[in-house]
């Protein structure tokens, strides 16, 4: 195979955001592939673990599944039951959809699978979070304007 036809598949495959391309020409086989495509197909991603921060309360402690320990002499809360809403992104957490007004939900209140509790900030786009069960607010683990991970507990929906 000559090297012009080479650098057109190259190119091909740079254009075409083909992660790999095989051809068999006669006895030839050339084999190209995209350097980020390989990596992530071959090398394994190792998961760093999360950072722990204080628990303040029993509700954060069942939602982030730490174990709370009462001082001595004292009988540890009970652990609020319930469903943990978790951040499905990363971005800035806020309770209302613009300073100084009425947050979506409060600790107490009633909702309903569907209602926006929450807007996570996320390049500029405002992401309207809605609840994926109904249930009363039992708890909320974060402050508005605080940055979130994925996965991070937002809300304890309870019965």
């Amino acid at each position: 195979m000559d090297l012009r036809k080479l650098k057109k598949l190259i190119d091909l495959v740079e254009e075409s955001g083909i992660a790999e391309l095989e051809i068999t020409e006669g006895e030839e086989k050339v084999r190209i592939s995209r350097i980020g495509a390989t990596i992530q197909a071959h090398v394994p991603v190792q998961q760093s673990l999360p950072l722990q921060t204080p628990v303040t309360s029993a509700a954060q402690a069942a939602a982030t599944g730490i174990a709370a320990s009462a001082p001595a002499g004292e009988t540890a809360a009970p652990v609020a039951e319930g469903h943990v809403l978790k951040s499905p992104m990363v971005g800035t957490f806020y309770r209302a959809s613009a300073p100084g007004t009425k947050p979506f939900v409060e600790v107490g209140q009633t909702v309903a699978a569907g209602d926006t509790v929450c807007i996570i900030e996320a390049m500029k786009l405002l992401n309207e979070i809605e609840a994926d069960q109904s249930g009363v607010i039992k708890a909320i683990f974060i402050e508005s304007g605080q940055p979130v991970e994925y996965g991070e507990p937002l809300f304890l929906i309870g019965e």
